[in-house]
Order: structure tokens, then C-alpha cells, then sequence
């Protein structure tokens, strides 16, 4: 899939978000572990053409470095063309295809502040 940045102005109120809401298998640390790297690249892929609005993990204790405890999943707000576009996004993401996550949803999101 090749990514291309979308000419909407990231303020504007049409544009469209995805909310990518995941939730890890138990026990999940070593398979994230080993895939991070692919997901992180696809990642960065999506927010070098200015299409992330925020996206990152939910650690499994109340810690910014959760450590051995882990994560129990991800969020991923980004835009994209379509909702179809964005589950088949999210289909190939590495954790998704690797076991990483036991379940995922994908919902449009309307950005209201800031």
C-alpha cells in the first residue's frame, strides 16, 4: 500500500480520523518485543506524510515505563481515505499478524479538541 499525504489541512473540520483501538493477548511482551520494528516503521511510515494524530500503547500499570508488566494493548488515531481504508491498514499491521493482538476495532473518530 502506498502512502500518500492527504492535501486536507490537519485542522479542518472535515477531515476525516480513524480511531485503531487494539487489545494485546495475554502475555504479549516477547511477541512485542520481536515485532516492534515492523510496526514501528509502518508507523512512522503513516506520520511522515502527516497522517497520525496520535497513536502509542497502554501500559499495563500506571507507569510510563511499564517494564516487565507490559501492555495491554494499542491506540492509533490516523487518517485515511475511507474506513474500509483503515481496517485493511490496520489488517496488515505486524502485531495484528504476528499474535500480538487478540482483538481489533476501528471507528471513525471526529477530532474536537484542541
Amino acid at each position: 500500500m502506498t502512502l500518500k499525504r492527504r492535501v486536507t489541512p490537519i485542522f479542518c473540520t472535515d477531515q476525516m480520523w480513524y480511531a485503531i483501538i487494539s487489545k494485546d493477548v495475554e502475555e504479549s511482551l516477547p511477541l512485542r518485543k520481536i515485532h516492534r520494528p515492523a510496526h514501528i516503521d509502518r508507523l512512522k511510515a503513516l506520520n511522515e506524510v502527516g497522517r497520525i494524530l496520535i497513536a502509542g500503547p497502554h501500559p499495563a500499570v500506571d507507569s510510563s515505563e511499564p517494564g516487565e508488566a507490559g501492555f495491554t494493548g494499542s491506540l492509533v488515531v490516523a487518517d485515511f481515505e475511507s474506513l474500509e481504508a483503515a481496517q485493511a491498514w490496520a489488517s496488515q499491521d505486524p502485531y495484528q499478524l504476528n499474535g500480538v493482538y487478540a482483538e481489533v476495532v476501528v471507528k471513525p473518530y471526529l477530532k474536537v479538541l484542541p
